[in-house]
C-alpha cells in the first residue's frame, strides 16, 4: 500500500518559505492559505508538478534526476547520492527517511514505483537508506 501523502511528496512545501515560493510562481497566496493545496485538486496538481519540475536551493529537480539530466559530483557520490529513484526520495523526504537504514515506507514506495514501471527497467539505486540526507553539494540554482 502506498503511504506517501501529498504533503510528504511536497516535502519542504510545508514551510512558509516553500509555500511562498510555490505560491508566487503559481500566482497563489499559499503563505496565508497553505490548506488550499489540500482543498483544491487543481492547486494540488499544480503544486505537485511545480515541486517535481523545480530545482530548489542545492537540490536538483526530481524531473532532472529521473530523465538523467542531473549528474552527481564527487561530493554527492561520497554520501552515495547516485542517480536513481533513491535520490528522488532523498529530495522529497530527506532526513525523515534517508540515511537511517531500511525503512518500510521507502521500501513500500520502491515496490509501488517498480510496479508502475510497466516492464521498463526501474534502474539502479532505488533506495536512500545509505544516502546522506538531502544536502546536495554540486547543484546550484540561481
Amino acid at each position: 500500500m502506498l503511504t506517501f501523502t501529498l504533503k510528504e511528496f511536497l516535502h519542504g512545501v510545508n514551510s512558509n518559505y516553500n509555500y511562498g515560493l510555490a505560491g508566487r510562481e503559481l500566482g497563489l497566496d499559499l503563505t496565508n492559505d497553505p490548506d488550499l493545496v489540500g482543498r483544491d485538486s487543481v492547486v494540488a496538481f499544480k503544486t505537485a508538478i511545480w515541486f517535481w519540475m523545480r530545482a530548489q536551493g542545492n537540490k536538483p529537480s526530481c524531473h532532472d534526476v529521473i530523465i538523467g539530466a542531473w549528474k552527481p559530483c564527487t561530493f554527492d557520490e561520497k554520501p552515495w547520492r547516485l542517480p536513481g529513484y533513491g535520490v528522488i526520495t532523498n529530495i522529497i523526504t530527506g532526513r525523515l527517511e534517508c540515511g537511517r537504514g531500511p525503512d518500510p515506507r521507502v521500501e513500500s514506495r520502491i515496490e509501488f514505483y517498480k510496479r508502475y514501471c510497466l516492464g521498463v527497467s526501474p534502474g539502479d539505486d532505488l533506495d536512500c537508506s545509505n544516502q546522506a540526507p538531502s544536502y546536495f553539494n554540486c547543484t546550484v540554482i540561481f
